[in-house]
């Protein structure tokens, strides 16, 4: 869960609804400085669905005691953390192994403690992938979550730093007027979104509150 400031409180976002975004810039990502996707549609799958292991926990969220809002990512107690990030890649097998493993791979990078390495060399061996190329789409998964969160949570200014480039990692810097450079999408513009719910006040019940469309402007 993500608490996105609001005038008339807090949005709650759930964590998939903010891979959601991640995954609109997976699909507006590419042009000569960056390079393109590949394979296309299985990144963009993960990166849209990076934090699948959240999806059940988001339909119950526990309340932070300390607010009265729901538990965020980053106060949410790491032994649940851990519960669900424990298996939770694995839902993604049902549609694509090479995204599964990206996600997987998100996850082992996240949290030092996960131990998923039997499964990410079970899944590398059915695919003819370069393991450069896996480290690749898995720091272009990393650079959009970041900046999914940046975007949300007001970070910006916000460096990206290491994003993969055709001739190297090159860091990307997001303005607090949605300028983006270096410029990595094919177009323009690019606008994203994504729903949640807002919360007027601490105690507030989730499946009550009205629904938010958040959405975002990034220009050259």
């Amino acid at each position: 869960m993500l608490l996105v400031d609001h005038p008339d409180g807090k949005v709650a976002v759930a964590q998939p609804a903010h891979a959601w975004i991640s995954g609109q810039l997976a699909q507006a990502w590419g042009n000569e400085r960056f390079g393109a996707l590949e394979p296309s549609w299985e990144v963009c799958l993960a990166a849209e669905q990076h934090d699948i292991p959240w999806l059940e926990w988001e339909r119950e969220p526990a309340i932070d005691p300390k607010t009265g809002y729901p538990h965020t990512f980053m106060s949410l107690d790491m032994p649940t953390k851990l519960a669900m990030w424990a298996n939770g890649p694995d839902l993604l097998l049902a549609q694509s192994r090479y995204a599964a493993l990206l996600v997987s791979l998100h996850g082992s990078h996240l949290y030092r403690e996960l131990d998923r390495s039997a499964f990410e060399k079970e899944i590398r061996a059915t695919l003819d992938a370069t393991d450069d190329e896996i480290d690749r789409n898995r720091r272009l998964i990393w650079a959009w979550d970041s900046m999914s969160l940046a975007l949300l949570l007001g970070w910006r200014p916000w460096t990206a730093e290491g994003v993969p480039g055709s001739d190297g990692p090159v860091d990307v810097e997001l303005a607090a007027d949605g300028t983006v450079r270096p410029w990595p999408f094919a177009h323009d513009r690019v606008e994203v979104h994504c729903e949640g719910r807002l919360l007027t006040a601490p105690g507030a019940a989730l499946d009550d509150a009205p629904w938010v469309e958040l959405s975002y402007e990034l220009i050259q």
